[in-house]
């Protein structure tokens, strides 16, 4: 990696920044001058107890905190932040009131609106009142099968306020991958659209959701216009009622807010389920709005007012994360349907119509624009665009360069990690440092981030396991049914003692920054060197001839071989010449090491509900093993390419 930064933060726009506003006020706190970053991070996990009482009078919380602020403090899992607070997630985002507007709304080209504060809060009354009407109580689950769309937050901010817990998926997922996650978690009330819009294209719910809902039993079904045929639904599915029908009773009112401890549950979040079915991950109430808060004001340098977008289905935690924005009184800017209809530029057209300040989207989206030809920042006004934030995969040193060149010169950057497991990021932006080309900045404020090699010790400029070292708020309450905490333990902890182990096959660079090789488990072990997959489509997707790539570790005589699997542009094919270009990029801009035995071309690449790819269900697929939970795939069909190969048999 270069040592010359491809962005620096403004120094006077540093000076007036949250980030800034918060390092003088924990200074102040501390006693001390925290204005470096450096000093900041190590304060902020150092006295963690300040930290995060710092982060909650900063923030301006809603709630009483009480006395005590980590109890147990060195115990993962067991310690308890804020054990005497009282607080309501939904109080603390319904910040604001009035005329402005708190959501905007598009769907594809399929129409456009906003809804008010003022408009946010009366239809989260009426909700509120009519779930009350239903039974549903403190601890009962609401789940939804939803766009991304307006009435979807009204909903799950009314659920919050009772102190009900919220669980969501998009509507594009079948009746088995619905029934896998919700099914498990026994909601007292559903709530779906009557069908969607997806590549200009009309998407129809009815059929399946008279099978979810005769199977999950809730006490009714909820139906949400969005291609007007909310009655006609409705009427299809015994038990369902419109929306409409459901609130007409209830005039709105002020919204009533029920005090509840900081550890309540707030969030039923679910793995991709690739591997079995999905993991019931429980998030607190107190620990995401303390997370989220934290990461909108102070690393995002979110303002009251602005306009904050992310690319997200309510299948990803991304949305959780983006509803948040609310908190800090920002306008959220929702979009639902295909990210490139009518084309790619949609998504740049509705950051310069409404300004975006905040504009969050995937490493996968930014290499599509890049690959489709597209320059953003010669066909559009993105003069309001101050941060652009990446995740769902490593974003390649390629895509850094790109965002820089083709998208703004001046936005800064922020590749971010983190995940469903903690609803937040352990790695992201921090507006007091530069971006270098292929390195996250840093870890999170309150974070003790670390890289470890298999012996537990810390390594620079190696790769390792990402690790957190102390308790966190953000770490899940646990898994929903999972008697005496075992698939939690199993899923965090079992690598190293009272460690949180995320998976991650990372390295810490020379500037503290931080790279993300691929996931753990689908590290490739060649003659007994990991290797992260990400390290090779950094390679081979900058070639113009491959759209994408997956790659797989081969179990074969007695080691594991290198498999490279490519979706090729139009009209390309793979021959022996392009096979050898392959080969030598990837040799020389990675390593001998990295160059794959196998070579194949496929016409699809199967990838999650939100657009990852799925290494470890190939890797089965190869194997001859079954993969159990289809449903969580986007294209299952795409296993198929894979199966029994004559290419893999020698």
């Amino acid at each position: 990696m270069t040592d010359k930064p491809l962005w620096s933060p403004d120094a006077q726009a540093l000076k007036t920044s949250p980030w800034m506003k918060f390092s003088e006020f924990a200074g102040e706190r501390a006693g001390r001058s925290l204005t470096d970053p450096m000093a900041l991070q190590e304060w902020s996990v150092t006295d963690r107890e300040g930290f995060w009482s710092a982060v909650w009078d900063f923030c301006g919380v809603r709630g009483k905190k009480g006395e005590r602020i980590i109890e147990n403090a060195d115990a993962m899992p067991g310690a308890k932040f804020f054990p005497d607070a009282e607080l309501n997630f939904a109080e603390n985002l319904l910040s604001r009131t009035g005329a402005e507007p708190a959501l905007l709304f598009r769907a594809e080209d399929k129409g456009q609106r906003s809804m008010s504060w003022l408009e946010l809060h009366a239809l989260v009354s009426q909700l509120q009142q009519a779930f009350r009407a239903r039974g549903v109580e403190k601890g009962d689950r609401i789940a939804a099968m939803m766009p991304n769309m307006p009435e979807t937050i009204a909903c799950m901010l009314a659920c919050a306020s009772i102190g009900a817990i919220w669980s969501s998926c998009s509507p594009d997922f079948g009746v088995k991958g619905v029934l896998d996650r919700f099914g498990q978690i026994e909601p007292k009330l559903f709530i779906s659209c009557d069908g969607y819009w997806y590549n200009g294209k009309r998407q129809e719910v009815a059929d399946k959701l008279v099978e979810i809902s005769a199977a999950l039993q809730t006490k009714a079904t909820i139906i949400v216009p969005m291609l007007d045929d909310a009655k006609a639904v409705a009427g299809a599915v015994p038990g369902a009622v419109t929306l409409a029908n459901f609130i007409a009773d209830y005039p709105a009112r002020t919204v009533e807010f029920e005090p509840l401890p900081f550890a309540h549950p707030l969030y039923i979040l679910f793995s991709s389920g690739t591997t079995g079915i999905p993991k019931c991950i429980v998030h607190s109430a107190g620990g995401t709005l303390l997370q989220h808060l934290k990461e909108h004001r102070l690393h995002c340098g979110l303002e009251p007012g602005e306009r904050l977008f992310y690319f997200t289905t309510c299948g990803w935690m991304m949305w959780n994360w983006l509803v948040s924005g609310l908190a800090v009184g920002a306008t959220l800017c929702l979009y639902d349907g295909s990210p490139f209809y009518p084309d790619g530029n949609v998504i740049f057209d509705y950051a310069a119509d409404e300004k975006f300040a905040v504009l969050g989207t995937s490493a996968k989206f930014i290499d599509a624009v890049r690959k489709a030809g597209l320059e953003p920042a010669k066909t559009h006004d993105l003069s309001s665009l101050r941060l652009l934030t990446s995740t769902g995969s490593p974003l390649s040193p390629e895509g850094f360069t790109f965002v820089y060149e083709g998208i703004k010169p001046d936005v800064h950057l922020a590749s971010i990690s983190g995940g469903t497991d903690i609803v937040s990021c352990f790695v992201l932006g921090i507006p007091a440092l530069p971006v270098y080309r292929g390195e996250i900045q840093g870890p999170g404020l309150g974070l003790a981030v670390d890289v470890w090699d298999d012996n537990g010790k810390s390594v620079t400029g190696e790769k390792g396991e990402l690790v957190c070292t102390k308790p966190f708020p953000a770490m899940p309450i646990g898994f929903w049914n999972d008697p005496g905490d075992e698939k939690y333990q199993a899923a965090y902890f079992s690598r190293f003692d009272n460690i949180w182990t995320h998976g991650d096959f990372a390295e810490r660079t020379a500037h503290n920054g931080i790279i993300i090789h691929g996931r753990s488990d689908a590290t490739l072990n060649p003659g007994g060197v990991r290797i992260g997959t990400a390290e090779i489509y950094n390679q081979v997707e900058q070639m113009d001839e491959v759209v994408e790539a997956i790659c797989i570790g081969q179990d074969w005589d007695d080691d594991v071989r290198v498999v490279l699997f490519i979706r090729l542009a139009e009209g390309v094919t793979l021959d022996a010449d392009l096979e050898k270009r392959i080969r030598a990029k990837i040799r020389t801009g990675a390593s001998p090491r990295h160059v794959p035995a196998r070579i194949i071309a496929v016409t699809d690449i199967p990838r999650t509900k939100s657009g990852k790819i799925v290494e470890l269900a190939v890797r089965d697929i190869v194997h001859g093993r079954t993969v159990k939970n289809q449903e969580a795939l986007a294209n299952p069909e795409a296993l198929e390419l894979f199966k029994d190969l004559p290419e893999l048999r020698t």
